[in-house]
C-alpha cells in the first residue's frame, strides 16, 4: 500500500505534516500566554475560534476561487503568508511588544490558511492517487496530521519553556518555509478550470448540490455537530490542564499530546483496515465517542484518567475525519469536488460557534462543567438527527 502511492502524495503528505505541527505548537503556545496575561477562559477559546471563522465566512467562495488557479502554486503562496505571520510575532515578540491582539490577528491570518487545506491540498492529492485509493491515502494522511498533535502540543511547550516565544515562532518560519519547498516540488498540475470566472455563481453550485444529495447533506450535518459541540472543547485542555489537573507548559503541551497519540493509531488503522461498507457507521460513530470522551475528560480528576480520555477522543477524531473528507470527495461530482469541499469548508467554520459559546459558558460555571454540558449537548443533537444520518 504505501510503496504504492506517489511522490507527489507523500510530498503534500509532508506540507500537511509541517503546517498542522506547527499549527498545534501555536495553539499551546498561544493558549498558555493568552491565559497568562488576561486570565479569561473565553479569551483562550477566542483566539482558538478565529483560526476557524474563515472557513464559516469564505469557505464555499475560497472553495470556488481556487479553481481559478494553479492548485500548487495557491497552496504555496498561503504557506508563504503563514511564514511571513510567524515572522511578525518573532519579531513582536523579541521587542517586548507582543500582544494579546496580536495573537488575535495572527490567528485570523492562519484560518484563511486552514481554508486551502482542503480544496487545494486535499484535491491535488487526490489528483495524485486516484478515486480507488484516496479512502487509504486520507487516512494516512489523517495519520500523518494527527503525528503533528503529538509532537506539535509537546514541543511547542518545550520550546516555549526553553527558547521563549520569539524562538518558536523563529522555528515556526523555518517550518513553513521548508511546506513551501515541498509544495513547489509537487509536479501534479491542477490548472485554472475553464469557464471559472463567475466565481459566485460557482460557489452557489457547490451548495445546491450538497442540498440536492442526501448522503452530502448528512455528512454536512454531522459535520457541523462535531465542530460546534464536540472539537471546541480542545481550547478549555489549557485551562483545565493549569486549574484541575495542576499542570505547567510542559504538562499541558504533553497532555495535548494524548489524543495525538489516539488519532495517530486510530488513522494507521483505518487506513489498513477500513473497507467502504463500514464508512457511514465509522464516520456517525465517531462522533459519538468523541462527545463520550471530552466529557470523561472533563469530568477526570487527575492527569492520568485525563490521559485516557484524550485517547478515546484522537481515536474518534481520526475516524471522523478520515472519513468526512473521503465521503464528500467520493460523492462530489469530479469537476466540482474544489466546490463541494468548499462547502465542507464552510461547515467545519461553524466551530467558531462553539468556541464562544464554551468560553462564555466556562467563564461562568468552570471549564469542566462547561466542557460536560456541551459534550452532553452534542449527543442529544447527533440522536435528533438521526433520520438524516442514516442515509450516508
Amino acid at each position: 500500500m504505501l510503496r504504492s502511492l506517489p511522490a507527489d502524495f507523500w510530498r503534500l503528505w509532508s506540507v500537511g505534516l509541517i503546517v498542522t505541527t506547527v499549527r498545534w505548537m501555536e495553539t499551546v503556545v498561544m493558549g498558555v500566554v493568552v491565559y497568562k496575561q488576561t486570565g479569561s477562559a473565553l479569551a483562550v477559546a477566542s483566539i482558538t475560534m478565529l483560526r476557524l471563522l474563515p472557513m464559516g465566512l469564505f469557505g464555499a467562495f475560497l472553495g470556488a476561487l481556487a479553481e481559478r488557479f494553479d492548485r500548487r502554486l495557491t497552496l504555496a503562496g498561503m504557506i508563504g503568508v503563514l511564514a511571513l505571520t510567524s515572522t511578525a510575532l518573532a519579531v513582536a515578540a523579541r521587542l517586548g511588544e507582543l500582544e494579546v491582539w496580536q495573537f488575535a490577528l495572527a490567528s485570523l491570518i492562519n484560518g484563511f490558511g486552514w481554508v486551502t487545506d482542503n480544496p487545494v491540498r486535499r484535491v491535488l492529492m487526490g489528483e495524485s492517487v486516484g478515486r480507488e485509493r484516496m479512502a487509504s491515502a486520507v487516512a494516512f494522511d489523517v495519520g500523518g496530521l494527527n503525528a503533528s498533535r503529538m509532537v506539535g502540543p509537546t514541543v511547542g511547550g518545550l520550546l516555549l519553556v526553553g527558547i521563549g516565544i520569539d524562538g518558536t515562532f523563529l522555528m515556526n518560519t523555518v517550518m513553513y518555509l521548508a511546506a513551501v519547498a515541498l509544495t513547489l516540488a509537487v509536479r501534479t498540475r491542477m490548472a485554472a478550470t475553464p469557464g471559472a470566472g463567475a466565481v459566485l455563481a460557482r460557489m452557489l453550485e457547490g451548495f445546491a448540490i450538497v442540498f440536492s444529495d442526501r448522503r452530502l447533506a448528512a455528512t454536512m450535518v454531522v459535520t457541523v455537530i462535531y465542530n460546534v459541540f464536540g472539537w471546541p472543547f480542545i481550547s478549555m485542555i489549557p485551562v483545565i490542564g493549569r486549574d484541575q489537573l495542576g499542570l505547567g507548559p510542559e504538562g499541558i503541551g504533553i497532555l495535548t499530546s494524548i489524543d495525538g497519540v489516539g488519532a495517530f493509531f486510530g488513522a494507521l488503522a483505518l487506513a489498513f483496515w477500513l473497507t467502504q461498507r463500514w464508512h457511514a457507521p465509522v464516520y456517525v460513530g465517531s462522533v459519538a465517542a468523541y462527545q463520550l470522551g471530552l466529557i470523561a475528560f472533563a469530568l477526570a480528576p487527575e492527569p492520568l484518567t485525563a490521559g485516557l480520555a484524550l485517547l478515546l477522543t484522537g481515536v474518534a477524531g481520526a475516524g471522523f475525519a478520515t472519513l468526512q473528507a473521503t465521503i464528500v470527495y467520493l460523492a462530489a461530482p469530479t469537476e466540482m469536488r474544489s466546490r463541494v469541499l468548499g462547502v465542507l469548508s464552510v461547515c467545519i467554520g461553524t466551530g467558531p460557534i462553539g468556541f464562544v459559546w464554551l468560553g462564555w459558558l466556562a467563564d461562568q460555571i468552570g471549564a469542566p462543567a462547561a466542557t460536560a454540558v456541551t459534550g452532553l449537548i452534542g449527543l442529544a443533537a447527533l440522536a435528533v438527527t438521526r433520520p438524516m444520518w442514516r442515509t450516508i
